[in-house]
């Protein structure tokens, strides 16, 4: 069962279909996993085994009886805890909400999973309030990194990460305002795309969509296998009615891409803080082994990406932190973790007038106009996800390695779709992933893409660990 467990999501979901297994032996398998799994990573929350096994029998009753399954019918996932699922208690890892009341309905992400036969297993951990590249909160405690547990899984979709690579859900939900669910997968060895702004509903998120911050930010599948973000992405991305930023554009499918029309450019050094020597390294036998098929491959950094980090701090931090300040106390947050406040006070320095809040955006126009005329000649874009592997625990809020984190920040300021596959590793042993962006509304590119690399590099490895 072990080995079962290794496999997509996808191909869980066949095993069902083709009567090879039950759902209700798949999600008792993966209860098991993580059972035996989370007390050395504490990336779990929650685990929703009652209601699981419910939905498992209800799944293997419908096959019983002949019905049509969904796509992913019986497959268990796993949702961040700042993504409601009804009768749950969604926290966002901040004490103010560790007493709320359960939600009374499904995120319309979850949701959708739900009514094409996925199972949710368990919520998973995360920073405070989300402000950190850690997952690590006053409530639950520190998520550890399934490869080395002196290290983090990352922020702030971390235990969702974590639980993902160590085989204890094969996909799940996370969200991402400066690479939430890309990092975390860089850190921990798995695939995640951050869709274009506007592709996915953000209803049922905490904190929810809205105000200056809501062009920066997305909630994006995260799994083992690029092939499972091949299966999600048609079954979430359409409008729900609710959030009004999305927009209904047509999903292509990667399997229609062809690599040898693509133009791609790389680059390990966006002129903040340069990539070190593995990441590097891993980036640039990324782009050798695509080189060999596509159409142009130029190791070419896009002018203005060495903006990233001041124009991402100074969006998110145009008050000084004030508005997280108000939130937090409006939800009864009088305590909040150190990581949180060390994102408060780097904060504190792009307090601005409203004079200079237009002249952010202007520059964020800018930004993005220099960004977009950079694509007129090529389909995507290579890059490291971050200048380093899994930092030690209670380190990424350094000054030495937090700009560190503006690889992924770039494609928040654009709302470029982005995804990250695991490319190789470092002599140590860490994940290495690499980032690939592409044109709004071409997350097939970047999935074509990711899944091609995935091939050629070895994607996903189990961890030696645990």
């Amino acid at each position: 069962m072990n080995k079962v467990l290794e496999l997509s999501g996808t191909a869980q979901a066949r095993l069902i279909r083709d009567r090879e297994l039950s759902a209700a032996e798949l999600v008792d398998a993966h209860l098991l996993r993580i059972e035996k799994v989370n007390p050395s990573l504490n990336a779990v929350v929650e685990v929703l085994a009652e209601s699981a096994r419910l939905a498992a029998r209800r799944t293997d009753e419908q096959r019983a009886r002949g019905e049509k399954l969904g796509p992913l019918a019986g497959v268990p996932f796993s949702i961040k805890d700042s993504i409601e699922v009804q009768g749950t208690v969604c926290t966002a890892g901040t004490l103010g909400l560790q007493s709320a009341a359960p939600s009374v309905r499904d995120a319309t992400l979850v949701a959708r999973l739900r009514a094409a036969g996925a199972i949710p297993i368990a919520r998973t951990n995360l920073p405070d309030l989300l402000f950190a590249f850690e997952s690590d909160n006053l409530i639950h405690g520190r998520t550890n990194n399934p490869y080395d547990l002196s290290r983090t899984s990352g922020g702030s979709s971390g235990g969702e990460a974590a639980l993902i690579a160590a085989c204890g859900s094969p996909f799940g939900l996370g969200s991402d305002a400066a690479g939430s669910v890309r990092l975390p997968a860089h850190f921990c060895g798995i695939a995640s795309i951050k869709p274009t702004s506007g592709r996915l509903p953000r209803t049922g998120h905490v904190p929810p969509a809205g105000g200056w911050i809501e062009t920066l930010w997305q909630i994006g599948p995260m799994a083992r296998s690029v092939e499972d973000l091949h299966s999600m992405m048609p079954l979430l991305a359409q409008p729900d009615g609710v959030d009004r930023t999305v927009i209904g554009m047509p999903n292509g499918d990667p399997e229609a891409v062809r690599i040898g029309d693509l133009r791609i450019a790389f680059f390990t050094d966006n002129g903040i803080l340069p990539a070190e020597p593995e990441t590097a390294d891993v980036v640039r036998r990324a782009a050798a082994a695509l080189a060999i098929e596509v159409q142009v491959m130029d190791e070419r950094r896009p002018p203005g990406v060495e903006q990233s980090y001041e124009l991402e701090m100074r969006l998110i931090g145009p008050d000084g932190g004030d508005g997280l300040r108000a939130f937090l106390a409006a939800v009864g947050s009088t305590r909040t973790h150190r990581l949180l406040e060390g994102w408060l006070k780097k904060l504190e320095r792009y307090r601005t007038t409203v004079a200079g809040f237009a002249q952010y955006w202007a520059d964020l126009d800018q930004f993005r106009a220099r960004m977009f005329a950079f694509l007129q000649d090529y389909d995507a874009i290579l890059s490291p996800v971050c200048a380093s592997a899994a930092l030690p625990h209670g380190s990424s809020i350094e000054e030495r390695t937090f700009p560190g984190f503006s690889y992924t920040m770039t494609h928040n300021l654009t709302g470029w779709p982005a995804a990250v596959v695991r490319c190789g590793q470092t002599k140590a042993g860490l994940p290495i992933g690499v980032q690939i962006a592409a044109h709004p509304w071409r997350e097939d590119v970047a999935l074509r893409i990711a899944e091609r690399l995935e091939e050629s590099c070895g994607g996903w490895r189990p961890s030696p660990i645990l």
